[in-house]
């Protein structure tokens, strides 16, 4: 077994960090702004760096203790956009608790506007190490058994599924269409449903839909959403310049997802600020054993933002075209 030390374990549980990061060029899809997703993914690689500097990098935790750093809850605000080749200064600070089963940081990202350093993101991340079991597991070091786990939460089976499902490669990775299951969970509700087969690239660890998987369907979930309302994000780009503009994440993992299952994602519109911001729940299931499983839960806030320049943009108030597609009402003329 390999040795974990104590200063390894003080300077991941106690001791900040900082590291300088810059956002990566696939987040940058509308002019050179940069995407909530990959605002969650600079928390996430300040969050593996701080590991890093403790030596206990994830490939170590993995390769030699047989454990794979799992990020079970990602908890990200957008105070100020990030733009594509900014310098992102990253401070984590372990949030340590006796007794606790998660590893937990709280990590701010600052970046220089002219000379000011600016507060532009805060994080709060969890981590689990769970206990790979592909091959013989390694004996846990007794530091981090607190923090080791054989799964990433147990969430128990719910009603019983409209049909148990079978996935046929042939029919495509997903659909939105009509389907018994995605039926069932958005029945009454201002609900969009979204059924999609979990391919291996948002994976890890060799089995299981891993945190970033679950932001890209976030972002996936969206779109559909919003195409699916007559809100098309193209549509509104060419009429309007608008952008959608996250100012909040939330996910948190229940239960684990696996490679190729059926993942169907829920994204209820719960609640419409005024006409400026709207805040929706994200929640997606499995079905095994016939019975519905809930993976993760989890809220996102939107507004929408005018493109004025390349450079820059504002925020605008909903219409009531906007107000009434986000709460599923029916046209005047209709």
């Amino acid at each position: 077994m390999s040795d974990v030390t104590e200063t390894q374990v003080k300077t991941l549980l106690q001791t900040p960090t900082r590291v300088q990061l810059r956002p990566r060029f696939e987040g940058s899809n509308i002019c050179t702004w940069i995407g909530f997703k990959h605002d969650n993914y600079l928390v996430e690689e300040a969050v593996l760096e701080h590991f890093r500097t403790a030596g206990l990098s994830t490939r170590r935790l993995y390769e030699e203790l047989g454990l794979g750093l799992d990020f079970v809850e990602m908890d990200v605000r957008i105070l100020s956009s990030l733009h594509l080749d900014d310098m992102v200064t990253a401070d984590v600070v372990p949030v340590f608790k006796e007794g606790a089963s998660e590893l937990a940081f709280r990590v701010t990202l600052n970046v220089d506007r002219d000379g000011t350093s600016v507060k532009a993101v805060t994080g709060k991340a969890k981590v689990v190490l769970r206990i790979d079991t592909t091959f013989p597991p390694e004996p846990v070091p007794t530091a981090l058994a607190p923090f080791a786990a054989t799964r990433l939460g147990t969430s128990e089976p719910g009603a019983e599924a409209a049909v148990a499902p079978t996935t046929q490669l042939s029919a495509g990775h997903g659909t939105s269409g009509p389907d018994p299951v995605l039926e069932q969970l958005t029945a009454g509700a201002n609900a969009f449903g979204w059924k999609w087969r979990i391919p291996y690239p948002y994976c890890h660890f060799t089995e299981r839909l891993q945190m970033s998987g679950y932001l890209r369907q976030m972002e996936e979930v969206v779109d559909l959403f919003l195409a699916d309302r007559g809100l098309s994000i193209k549509t509104l780009l060419d009429d309007r310049k608008w952008i959608p503009a996250c100012s909040h994440s939330h996910i948190r993992i229940l239960d684990e997802a696996l490679m190729e299952e059926d993942l169907y994602v829920v994204y209820t519109v719960e609640e419409v600020f005024k006409d400026f911001l709207y805040r929706s729940r994200f929640d997606t299931y499995v079905v095994r054993d016939g019975r519905l499983v809930q993976t993760a839960t989890g809220h996102v806030t939107h507004g929408y933002a005018v493109i004025d320049s390349r450079t820059d943009w504002h925020l605008v108030n909903f219409d009531a075209h906007v107000l009434r597609a986000l709460r599923g009402e029916p046209a005047p003329d209709a």
